[in-house]
C-alpha cells in the first residue's frame, strides 16, 4: 500500500521527506470554505477529511493524507491571506501575543479512516510598523495561514512555542505517525522495525 499525499503544499512535502517517508503526492482539489458558525476544530478536521477522501478515490489501494491548517486568534480564523494589505492586518493581530495554530489530519482507506486536530500556541513579538512592511513585501505571506512561516523570514518574530514545531508549519509528524501506526496497515516506506 502507497502512501499519498492529497495536497500541494511544498513544507508539507518536505516535512514527510525529512522524516524519512516514501510517498507520492496528488494535490486534492478541496472546496475550503469554512461553513457559517463552523468551530475552528470541526473547520480543519472537516477539510482535511475532506482532502483525503478525495484523494482516496483517485487512490483507493492506498492511504491517503489530508490536511489542513489555519491560525485561530480571538476566536478568529485567519487562513491565507487575499492580499497584501489583509496579510499585513493579519500580522499587526499576532503582534506581542500568542494565537493557536491548529491543523487537521485525517488518514482515509478502504472503508475507513481517522482524523486528529493538533493545537500547537505560539506567541510573536511585538512587530513594529517597519518589521510588517518588511516582511509583507518579502512575499512570504501570500499562501500561508496567518499570513506567516514560522520555518522562514517570521521565525525572527516568534518568542517561544507550546507543542510541536512541525504543526506549525503545516504537518504534526509525530502525530501523523501514531495515527498511521493505529491503522494496522503495511504502508510502503514506513519501516516498524526502526525506532
Amino acid at each position: 500500500m502507497r502512501l499519498i499525499l492529497a495536497s500541494a503544499s511544498a513544507r508539507r512535502r518536505e516535512l514527510l521527506a525529512a522524516a524519512g517517508l516514501v510517498f507520492h503526492q496528488d494535490a486534492a482539489d478541496t472546496d475550503e470554505r469554512r461553513m457559517p458558525g463552523e468551530l475552528p476544530e470541526a473547520y480543519v478536521a472537516r477539510v482535511a477529511l475532506a482532502k483525503a477522501e478525495e484523494g482516496h478515490s483517485r487512490h483507493p489501494h492506498d492511504l491517503v493524507i489530508g490536511a489542513d491548517t489555519v491560525v485561530v486568534v480571538d476566536a478568529d480564523v485567519l487562513g491565507k491571506p487575499a492580499s497584501d494589505v489583509e496579510a499585513a492586518e493579519m500580522l499587526r493581530r499576532l503582534s506581542g501575543r500568542s494565537h493557536d495554530v491548529l491543523t487537521g489530519v485525517a488518514l482515509a482507506w478502504a472503508g475507513d479512516h481517522r482524523v486528529i486536530v493538533e493545537r500547537t500556541r505560539v506567541w510573536f513579538t511585538r512587530l513594529s510598523a517597519a518589521d510588517i512592511t518588511w516582511y509583507v513585501r518579502s512575499g512570504e505571506p501570500r499562501d500561508k495561514a496567518g499570513a506567516y512561516a514560522i520555518q522562514g523570514l517570521a521565525s525572527r518574530f516568534v518568542e517561544r512555542i507550546e507543542g510541536t514545531h512541525t504543526n506549525v508549519v503545516g504537518l504534526p509528524i509525530a502525530a501523523l505517525l501514531q495515527l498511521m501506526r493505529q491503522t494496522a496497515l503495511v504502508v510502503e516506506g514506513l519501516d516498524e522495525s526502526e525506532p
